[in-house]
């Protein structure tokens, strides 16, 4: 069935097809795995239609509450979690467990280079500094990859006494490294472990939910954490975020998020409870969606001389599609072509503007249902070289293939590309 009026385009999307099947047939074999795993949770806590329903006011003894954290907990592998519409961002998720769980005089390390951009100002390296974890007296320093991989050496080197958290960042963000797999974050924990086991190791679990066999946690991590409006909220989370990890660390993160003495035993969940729910059963399908439309949207665009990164044949550990254009006007235009495939605000022109947070003006092409919602397809950057956009997300696996084909149509339109 034809879906483009260019016949070379046509014949290039059926070659692609052929050409990714079997990377496609893997993602949906690991998809039935982890819909077996949320499945099981949902047996084992015999969820029930009461725990649907929400709480409002205080929020005590919201069972349904408990019980969707005790889900997560069951299939993360955790002691303890925290899901709740009061966190707002996968940013403040991560803040609010590196600020409980970091004092005065304590050392903070990031071991996967220099944190993406939000969290430079949470840290106090960039900003004004207000509220940062260097305001509070939490000294920072960060080590970079090397060769792609985390540099065990120069990290155990670089830790001391002081040294009260290590930092992973899973996904790439917005850099050109590779995203982390979940065997090279084992191969370094075991080692940190194995010199410093009173270390916390924390793990930034954004976009990488439901995409391998296992999480951070079953490999030794002692607390991730995760945007409900990525991959844990199944396409569907208005709002919230998600940290698991070890109990006596919850505790400390629940009494950061509500007050000391109340902790996670508080927050109403209001009218959240039936999507959160709802989106987490639907996690490990629509992230394969998502993994589908990366794996497309690299093959094909490779094809026509773009880098993208990974590869459509790479093992993957996050939705994060990247492709490099080297050439400002190419980024924009293709981000562009992106919103007007999409579902929300088609209409629209994105255009490179300040976003707080972030030191270079960025472009968001995000038509979304979910405002910011990056389990959806979009395709953004920051203005700088190489000039790359992150394409990820993808409620299903058709609209990103339909996006995508539109894209390189309005591309070859402007002669920007050939086929």
């Amino acid at each position: 069935m034809k879906i483009t009026k260019n016949d070379a385009l046509q014949h290039l999307i059926e070659q692609t097809d052929i050409k990714i099947a079997e990377q496609l047939k893997r993602i949906e074999q690991s998809a039935l795995f982890n819909q077996k795993k949320v499945l099981d949770a949902f047996s084992a806590l015999k969820i029930s239609e009461g725990d649907l329903v929400g709480s409002n006011g205080y929020g005590y003894d919201d069972m349904g509450r408990d019980n969707l954290e005790a889900v997560y907990s069951h299939v993360f592998k955790a002691e303890d979690t925290i899901v709740r519409p009061q966190v707002i961002s996968g940013t403040h998720a991560i803040t609010l467990a590196l600020q409980a769980n970091l004092m005065h005089g304590d050392e903070l390390i990031y071991i996967t280079g220099k944190p993406y951009d939000t969290l430079l100002e949470v840290i106090g390296v960039e900003g004004n500094g207000i509220g940062s974890l260097i305001e509070q007296g939490v000294k920072y320093q960060h080590i970079e990859l090397k060769e792609n991989q985390i540099d065990i050496p120069s990290v155990l080197d670089a830790m001391s006494v002081n040294t009260k958290l290590i930092a992973i960042q899973r996904s790439k963000g917005y850099s050109s490294r590779p995203s982390l797999t979940i065997a090279q974050i084992e191969s370094a924990i075991l080692a940190i472990k194995a010199q410093y086991p009173n270390v916390i190791i924390f793990v930034d679990n954004c976009y990488g939910e439901f995409v391998e066999d296992r999480e951070p946690i079953e490999v030794g991590a002692d607390l991730i954490a995760g945007s409900l409006i990525k991959n844990p909220g199944g396409g569907i989370c208005k709002i919230g975020g998600y940290i698991s990890g070890r109990k006596d660390l919850i505790e400390r993160i629940g009494y950061r998020l509500t007050a000391p003495g109340i902790g996670k035993e508080a927050g109403a969940s209001l009218y959240s409870l039936l999507e959160m729910y709802q989106g987490f059963f639907l996690s490990p399908h629509v992230v394969s969606q998502s993994l589908k439309g990366a794996v497309f949207t690299s093959a094909i665009l490779s094809q026509l001389g773009m880098e993208t990164t990974p590869r459509y044949d790479d093992y993957r550990t996050d939705l994060i599609q990247s492709v490099t254009f080297n050439d400002k006007e190419k980024m924009i235009l293709f981000c562009q072509a992106i919103q007007s495939a999409s579902p929300i605000n088609s209409q629209f022109l994105p255009m490179p503007s300040y976003m707080p947070g972030y030191t270079d003006d960025v472009i968001m092409a995000a038509g979304t249902f979910i405002q910011g919602a990056s389990i959806e397809l979009t395709a953004d950057g920051p203005i700088r070289a190489p000039y790359e956009a992150y394409i990820q997300g993808g409620l299903t696996y058709e609209h990103v293939k339909l996006a995508i084909i539109k894209a390189i149509e309005n591309l070859v339109e402007k002669q920007i590309i050939k086929l």
